[in-house]
């Protein structure tokens, strides 16, 4: 049986669609984890009964988002088998090796101690349970390393060579140490942290705009508000950064990311202009229109008015990746990112004229409402960087080495159809429930009234709102 176009089309959509669905998760645990762990620091050291009320509520989005993880992530290590069996064959040394690092040092690890933070409260002392959050926290991150870790080779293999149809490692430093992998990982993970924060702030700030917790919730969308004035351009500049590796690497992932078809031409015919928006033409050797600011290509990459950035024009046309939808995509990632940076700042305005205080924040309407709709923005934003990430790196499965078409199982039209249509139902009830659940802990609130647990028993105390009028920022009492 031999791989027909239509095939390689096919397993590629599947898995497209499955990473898709699937990156929707692991970044926000790895965010939230380490926000959990903040929180939860914050309540042990401060006695604040308040924050051990948040960092429950949170904990329960959290459990919903961890398990639709790793119910994805097992269905896309499969689809690897599945899909992209030929490849999977190749780098197992690699691949399979790295794969293998992140189940033992990660994702065991983290098993090891999501049950005592899930269910030890009141079972064990308050420092032993921050100390399996802060576990939680770390295997999730070094979960993140690995994987990033293994597409980062993809991206720029090094340490490898390709011999009798196998990857075989000639420099593990070199491999695990791959170029792009130092600014890849830093990027991916802030971006978990960056999403973690728009998800509280979206949900605290929905609660404030209805009246509910307000003096609860206050405290979290402050703080998260606050964190993005740093994280946000942190995450802009890591991304600039990024943007040079990959010139430097995969230059026609670059061209096609930015629509550059012609080389820079030092009599002046041709510059490096930077394309706002553009079109590719019918022939697909370069734009049938475009607005261009000119020379801000080479700023952006070269860091000169008139630096050299290659253009697709140098590439042979079999090696030339799409260029639309990177083109687009990288545009709705940036403009993301520019927007959380303006909303941080908006808030960091607010907060010197002290108007995020819990007795104001209610009246900021547009400033919340402005906060709820941005918490869809670091899903979108990762969304795009992804599918840059991967549609740039076509056609080839790992640059330069292995063909896409050369990588996938050797599949029928008609079992490939099946797999999609499986895949595609898995993951939409995957979906659905996730905003089921989601949606439900939301509607309900936090729990004020229970005991608090600390110390491996359950401490008779409990935060109980105040009556208050519904328009009111309402306080907090301790009840006698």
């Amino acid at each position: 049986m031999q791989d027909s176009p239509l095939s390689v089309l096919l397993s590629r959509l599947d898995f497209a669609w499955i990473t898709t669905m699937h990156i929707l998760y692991p970044p926000l645990t790895i965010g939230l984890a380490a926000l959990l762990f903040l929180a939860e620091w914050h309540w042990v050291r401060s006695q604040n009964e308040a924050w051990y009320r948040l960092v429950r509520f949170f904990e329960k989005l959290f459990i919903v988002n961890f398990a639709a993880g790793v119910a994805t992530g097992i269905t896309m290590e499969m689809a690897f088998g599945i899909l992209y069996g030929r490849f999977s064959a190749a780098a197992g040394p690699f691949f399979g090796q790295v794969l293998g690092y992140e189940t033992i040092t990660a994702f065991m690890y983290e098993a090891g101690f999501i049950g005592l933070m899930i269910f030890g409260w009141g079972k064990i002392s308050r420092r032993m349970h921050l100390f399996a959050t802060f576990n939680v926290a770390l295997s999730s991150t070094l979960s993140a390393m690995w994987i990033l870790d293994a597409n980062s080779w993809m991206q720029t293999p090094a340490g490898v060579e390709l011999k009798n149809g196998l990857f075989q490692v000639t420099d593990w430093g070199k491999a695990l140490l791959n170029p792009d992998v130092w600014l890849g990982f830093p990027h991916m993970w802030l971006a978990a942290v960056e999403l973690a924060l728009g998800f509280v702030a979206a949900i605290s700030a929905w609660y404030c705009l209805k009246f509910r917790h307000v003096a609860l919730f206050q405290k979290t969308l402050k703080a998260s508000i606050l964190a993005l004035v740093v994280v946000a351009p942190l995450q802009v500049y890591l991304g600039d950064g990024l943007g040079r590796v990959v010139a430097d690497g995969q230059p026609a992932a670059l061209a096609a990311m930015e629509g550059h078809y012609h080389t820079y031409n030092p009599d002046g015919s041709v510059n490096t202009g930077w394309h706002v928006i553009a079109w590719p033409n019918a022939r697909g050797d370069g734009n049938a229109w475009a607005i261009t600011i000119p020379h801000v290509l080479s700023l952006l990459e070269d860091h000169s008015w008139n630096g050299k950035v290659q253009g697709l024009d140098e590439f042979p046309a079999d090696q030339r990746p799409p260029v639309l939808i990177p083109f687009y995509a990288f545009r709705v990632m940036a403009g993301a990112g520019a927007a959380l940076v303006l909303l941080a700042f908006w808030g960091l305005y607010l907060a010197l004229r002290g108007r995020l205080g819990a007795a104001q924040i209610a009246r900021q309407r547009w400033f919340l409402r402005a906060v709820i709709a941005a918490g869809f923005l670091p899903y979108i934003s990762i969304w795009c960087g992804w599918w840059v990430r991967e549609i740039c790196r076509q056609p080839w499965v790992v640059y330069g080495m292995m063909r896409t078409a050369d990588g996938v199982s050797l599949m029928g039209i008609g079992q490939e159809i099946v797999w999609m249509v499986g895949y595609l139902g898995f993951e939409l009830a995957v979906w659905g429930s996730v905003w089921y659940f989601l949606a439900k802990i939301i509607r309900t609130g936090p729990d004020l009234t229970s005991p608090v647990a600390e110390d491996g028993h359950q401490h008779l105390g409990a935060l109980e709102p105040a009556p208050h009028d519904k328009h009111a920022a309402p306080s907090y009492v301790r009840p006698v």
